[in-house]
């Protein structure tokens, strides 16, 4: 319960450390368990940040951006659970941010939880995973053991994304 609330805590109060404490969650409660803490605290977390900022800087921000403000409101509202699960799934922009961003926004708090939840999942189960492995080395051999480099391994493909995000969308598509 302390890990929960302190894991919560720190990603609504937008504190730096996340990565460090899905570390925290596997290295004391393993892959499986520690995977579900931190996403369900991390989800809690970021919705409180979404609802802060809805009901306290929402409005002023949406008048301060004018009419620019209103076409992408729309944009993204439309689509809102593609971008944001988008935004989640690939490391691009900072975890603070896409929480507080999408306030702005008429996004549904359900379209916000839900693609919150879902696109933080592969993220934090690589580094909750890579907690885990480092939690069972009981020497420095243990270090080059097959679930320590997959884990390693995981991590180096999800820090390759964006690379491959990028790629892709500067790739001009085929006509049909």
């Amino acid at each position: 319960m302390v890990s929960f609330c302190v894991y919560a805590g720190a990603i609504a109060l937008s504190l730096p450390g996340g990565l460090v404490l899905s570390l925290a969650c596997g290295l004391l409660f393993g892959r499986a368990l520690g995977t579900a803490l931190a996403v369900t605290a991390a989800t809690l977390g970021a919705t409180l940040v979404f609802l802060a900022a809805r009901y306290l800087f929402a409005d002023a921000m949406r008048r301060r951006l004018g009419a620019s403000g209103t076409r992408i409101n729309a944009g993204f509202t439309r689509h809102a659970f593609n971008y944001l699960l988008f935004l989640r799934l690939v490391p691009l922009f900072p975890f603070f941010l896409v929480n507080i961003a999408p306030a702005f926004t008429a996004v549904p708090l359900r379209t916000y939880v839900l693609a919150t939840l879902l696109g933080i999942i592969p993220g934090t189960f690589v580094y909750v995973n890579l907690g885990a492995t480092v939690g069972r080395l009981d020497s420095l051999t243990g270090a080059l053991s097959m679930n320590t480099l997959a884990a390693l391994s995981l991590l180096g493909l999800l820090a390759l994304v964006p690379i491959f995000v990028r790629r892709r969308s500067s790739q001009p598509t085929p006509r049909t």
